[in-house]
């Protein structure tokens, strides 16, 4: 296999990411809905060494596999996909992590992700819809011009109680978004997860922010205000 050389092909990427399999690592991810077993660092590593090759990333995209497709958003041109083909892209990628890394690292940094963004929160599918809200989040964040925040907090209020798991993590991110981000609505998003209690008793691991909307505003909101001060 052509180990270090940046033009391997397609099967000797996958020959190398099948050797990085590690079983206890396969074990966690699955439990989270992921198939594969490669340390992250790991195929960040071999991203690295591969450099930017776009038309390969959409080779290793159409493989199907999960490690592969992965490895295709780190190694490819954002702004080089149309639209089209990063809705097919989206609506093909299951796996959670290969979804959250195609919003992530490939959409939030090409031209189409407003355009996206307002067609995918729109969608009947939770997976489809959980994208725009993604990207609904980065623009709360860094964006807000144009965004009407109340009716968001209106959508929160009305259905992430009963929303799918992975449409109702990213409808309560955007709530904790909102909340440490613009004072202005940061009472109405504390009284919201107050009252629906959304992953109030999530697990979170000594050191982290639980992911409790209150919990995770109050929490950032404090922080922010300790560097301030």
């Amino acid at each position: 296999m052509a180990g270090t050389a940046t033009g391997a092909t397609v099967d000797e990427v996958l020959a190398e990411l099948a050797a990085l399999e590690d079983p206890r690592a396969r074990e966690v991810n699955q439990r989270h809905g992921d198939d594969h077993g490669v340390n992250l660092a790991r195929l960040r590593a071999i991203a690295k060494r591969l450099g930017t090759r776009h038309e390969f990333a959409r080779e290793l995209w159409a493989t199907g596999d999960t490690a592969a497709r992965l490895l295709a958003t780190l190694v490819c041109r954002p702004k080089e996909f149309g639209r089209d083909e990063l809705d097919a892209m989206l609506r093909g990628a299951r796996a959670p992590k290969v979804h959250d890394w195609l919003v992530n690292h490939v959409v939030k940094k090409g031209p189409h992700a407003e355009e996206l963004r307002l067609v995918w929160l729109a969608d009947p599918d939770p997976v489809v819809a959980a994208a725009g809200w993604a990207l609904t989040t980065e623009r709360v964040a860094k964006r807000p011009e144009g965004l009407d925040l109340d009716a968001l907090l209106d959508t929160v209020e009305q259905e992430m109680k009963d929303a799918p798991d992975r449409l109702q993590w990213a409808m309560n991110h955007c709530l904790a978004q909102i909340g440490i981000e613009h004072p202005a609505h940061r009472a109405r998003a504390l009284a919201i997860g107050e009252r629906l209690e959304v992953l109030k008793d999530y697990p979170t691991p000594k050191g982290c922010t639980s992911p409790y909307a209150p919990v995770w505003i109050t929490e950032l909101v404090r922080r922010r205000e300790g560097r301030d001060s």
